[in-house]
């Protein structure tokens, strides 16, 4: 009697407790209707766990941890010079947001990986002292092949940037001309175009918000691109800003020179356009034209000589 008592109290308990139970979770269901209205004309904060699942897998977990194997690669890689790598990193725009130590660690991961699978497969159809030749020549081939493409990617870099700096200090002097200070106008032609050279004028700003003088986010500029043109550009407003000169009259100075260089420069790949084109015709075009214009009389040359 006293052991069904005891069961029957346990039981009561437990559909007190489940009865509880489903009654919570009913009401955790239940739409927030107050909440659901404010939402309609309030902005709700999201939570940073929120945020960052937001984002796709391949930015959340690929990347950082691509980076990462990266900088623990690069730690055990030949020591270079951090501070010239990085400048090279930024004259390149700063590809992949790669760092100096994750750059060499991708020399590595190249390097070892096109080396040992070149040794994989050319072991097994090669002698071995031919095989670890040719192993050793693509190893030099991955470990040099970054260089390679962050040098090309530098010099495309400096050409988009030379040839957007006419248009732009154009429409910074007509800027300055019309009354706006130096930096609306930077501001102006920041937010007229999507380039590499505009993105620059965008960090220059983002400095000077920062608390960065003028001189020292100028200077920075010209560091980052590797531009004559450029440094000269910087070079003279800076006089400007220090002497108290007129600002409209250095950019009109400076967007008449940008002008002219890039005339010269026209003139000048049109000056070399001749010689590059020699080599071309020489060696595909004229063999071509020889065969057509010389073709139908060989075979009569070669009668009249065997007629002989």
């Amino acid at each position: 009697m006293t052991t069904l008592v005891l069961m029957g109290v346990v039981l009561f308990l437990f559909a007190v407790v489940l009865i509880i139970g489903v009654i919570l979770v009913a009401r955790m269901r239940q739409p927030d209707v107050v909440g659901e209205r404010l939402n309609q004309y309030t902005e709700r904060v999201m939570t940073l766990e929120e945020l960052e699942l937001q984002q796709p897998f391949h930015e959340r977990v690929l990347i950082p941890a691509a980076k990462s194997i990266l900088a623990t690669l690069g730690k055990y890689g030949p020591k270079q010079s951090a501070e010239r790598l990085q400048l090279n990193l930024q004259m390149a725009g700063n590809p992949f947001g790669l760092t100096p130590v994750m750059f060499v660690g991708l020399r590595v991961v190249l390097a070892l990986g096109l080396g040992g699978i070149t040794s994989v497969l050319l072991f097994r159809t090669m002698n071995p002292s031919q095989a670890l030749l040719y192993s050793a020549v693509v190893f030099a081939l991955g470990y040099m092949l970054p260089v390679v493409l962050l040098g090309r990617q530098i010099t495309a870099r400096k050409k988009a940037i030379t040839k957007a700096l006419p248009d732009a200090l154009d429409l910074l002097c007509i800027s300055v001309e019309a009354g706006l200070a130096f930096d609306p106008a930077l501001q102006r032609v920041a937010d007229k175009w999507d380039d590499e050279l505009s993105r620059e004028f965008r960090r220059v700003l983002k400095d000077m918000q920062l608390g960065r003088s003028r001189r020292e986010a100028l200077k920075d500029l010209a560091d980052r691109t590797g531009v004559d043109d450029v440094r000269t550009f910087t070079s003279a407003v800076i006089q400007a800003d220090q002497l108290g000169v007129s600002m409209s009259k250095i950019l009109r100075i400076q967007s008449d020179q940008m002008r002219v260089r890039r005339r010269q420069r026209a003139e000048e790949l049109a000056q070399q356009a001749p010689i590059k084109m020699l080599f071309p015709m020489v060696f595909l075009i004229f063999p071509a034209l020889f065969v057509v214009i010389l073709g139908p009389a060989v075979p009569r040359i070669f009668s009249s000589f065997g007629g002989l």
